[in-house]
């Protein structure tokens, strides 16, 4: 919608036209004032002057003496005269008790009666008026002259209003300049503002750039990646509802610094980055996150705006997605020894061992059928029955032995919906594989040495414990591999901590942030075979307030 053409377009240009108006209006005001006060002044001025003239006049020994001649035009005329020239008012004129004029500065009007009012003066008062006489208007001062006791005669002294507003009218020219430059001041300095007002808006007008804010705090609120927006001091200027979600801050994060938001070390560190990030995956207490950060150039300040996208479902499916694949793969060679096993049976046959054929392939099915049967009947939670299947095959491929231990139980029903499988997988399928990793690792002789209270033949095993106890899910898993010494105890499960050299040390990491969603502890102790042993605890009844990471 555009505005009437009558107005400017922009916002800037309406303030100006505003501005323009107001300071117009109130130069105006101000000179006008100047203009009364200073005629009034002028008035004031003029009524002292003509009230001085009288009352000497009137006081004048002279006067009086020049009163009591025959002819006192003749003596007072002269004298009126020249105090006239002297003082610069208009007229004097000394008039007996009657109004019959004394002197005039026009001669012609001597003898003939005073035009004005006299019944105050006659009556002993000095008084002022504005009256029009035989000069035109004029600003007059009436006086007595006493002689002893009796008023002999009369003084009043003027000057014409045409005087006093010529007078005005001179400093109204100064004026009218002050004004005009103070105008011209205003409207400079007026339009250097709004200059810079219209760099500022973009030269929108008010109702586009109320629409723009409109549909910037509708974006803000609907978008559903995380937007962040940090000023030149790394303080927070501006947070969307899902980017506090994904950094778990309350709604008291504008204003505040980075580094006072209690973040982990590395997203800190990443949003306090000069430098751009481009997809980096951090971890927060509940969620995996990728950071994205771009430095803004130019303004008055340097910002930063990053924006933060959820990466927790999308890792977790990764998770699972390495485990299918696992899972296929071992398949696939179990597929494989099977028929490598088959061959052998049939062969066996072949060659008339019968006997033979059946106790290889019966030996091969109870090794098989042991661990499963062990299983299935100690973890009713088919999650969790499955993926230790799972796990075992892959174990299995690698040299390494999985075992449940003997305490392990899990009832049906015994874990609450508000466990998320998801969650179970996480938890169990990394502590496993690192497991897996590092038993594998020690037993081939490429993950360190042995540890001392170990003799006699490395055996690769990893051993899992699973039950319920007082209200909690404990998971336990504990390897034979070398172990974890103190001083990275406490760096086990920070990101991108691995023994495995770069690009690897997330499994554990997940493994804390699971857990601590959970509300539950995870504790890194040493295994009775001298390797790492690993044990969670998960609260079976609503969310503990604050998770743990002990080390040993």
């Amino acid at each position: 919608m555009r505005l009437p053409r009558t107005l400017p377009r922009s916002l800037a240009g309406q303030l100006f036209a505003m501005q323009a108006l107001l300071v117009a209006a109130v130069v105006a005001g101000c000179a006008f004032f100047a203009y009364a006060s200073g005629r009034s002044q002028a008035e004031e001025t003029a009524a002292r002057q003509v009230r001085a003239a009288a009352l000497a006049m009137a006081g004048s020994p002279s006067v009086r003496e020049a009163i009591r001649t025959p002819d006192p035009s003749a003596v007072l005329q002269p004298y009126a005269e020249r105090v006239r020239a002297d003082t610069g008012i208009a007229f004097v004129t000394i008039m007996d008790p009657d109004g019959v004029r004394w002197t005039h500065p026009d001669p012609s009007q001597i003898g003939r009666r005073f035009i004005g009012h006299t019944e105050r003066a006659l009556a002993g008062e000095t008084f002022e008026e504005t009256y029009t006489g035989t000069l035109g208007p004029s600003i007059r001062v009436v006086t007595p002259i006493r002689d002893g006791g009796r008023i002999v005669g009369l003084v009043s002294a003027g000057i014409t209003v045409e005087r006093v507003s010529t007078q005005v009218r001179e400093q109204l020219g100064a004026l009218g300049t002050a004004a005009g430059a103070a105008l011209a001041l205003g409207g400079l300095g007026t339009y250097v503002i709004n200059a810079r007002l219209r760099r500022h808006t973009h030269g929108m007008n008010a109702r586009e750039l109320s629409r723009m804010h409109t549909y910037h705090e509708a974006t803000l609120h609907a978008v559903r990646e995380g937007l962040l927006m940090l000023d030149g001091r790394r303080r927070v200027a501006l947070i969307n509802d899902a980017g506090r979600e994904l950094l778990g801050l309350a709604p008291g994060a504008v204003g505040r610094r980075v580094d006072e938001l209690a973040l982990p070390a590395p997203l800190t560190g990443a949003l306090l980055a000069s430098e751009p990030r481009v997809d980096e995956v951090h971890l927060t207490a509940d969620r995996v996150i990728v950071v994205n950060t771009s430095p803004v150039v130019g303004g008055e300040r340097r910002g930063t705006v990053v924006t933060l996208r959820d990466h927790t479902e999308l890792q977790a499916l990764s998770g699972e997605l390495d485990s299918e694949r696992g899972f296929t793969q071992a398949l696939r060679s179990q597929a494989h020894e099977a028929a490598n096993r088959l061959h052998t049976v049939v062969s066996l046959i072949e060659l008339g061992r019968v006997d033979e054929a059946v106790e290889f392939a019966t030996a091969e099915l109870e090794l098989a059928q042991v661990l499963t049967d062990r299983v299935v009947g100690a973890v009713a939670e088919p999650v969790l029955a499955a993926l230790l299947l799972g796990k075992a095959a892959q174990a299995h491929e690698r040299g390494v032995e999985l075992a449940l231990a003997e305490d392990s139980l899990i009832d049906d029903g015994a874990l609450p919906r508000s466990l998320a499988p998801r969650d179970l997988v996480t938890i169990l399928g990394n502590l496993i594989d690192n497991a897996v990793d590092a038993a594998s690792e020690t037993a081939t002789g490429g993950g360190g040495p042995v540890p001392a209270q170990r003799t006699g033949p490395v055996r690769a095993l990893v051993t899992v414990t699973a039950l319920t106890e007082g209200g909690q899910l404990l998971l336990r898993v504990a390897d034979t591999g070398g172990g974890i010494g103190p001083d990275d105890a406490d760096e086990v499960f920070r990101r991108g901590w691995s023994t495995h050299g770069t690009g690897r040390g997330l499994g554990l990491a997940l493994v804390r942030q699971a857990v601590h969603r959970n509300g539950g502890t995870v504790t890194l102790g040493a295994a009775p075979d001298g390797g790492a042993e690993f044990t969670v605890r998960l609260p079976l009844t609503g969310r503990a307030a604050v998770a743990e990471v002990v080390g040993p």
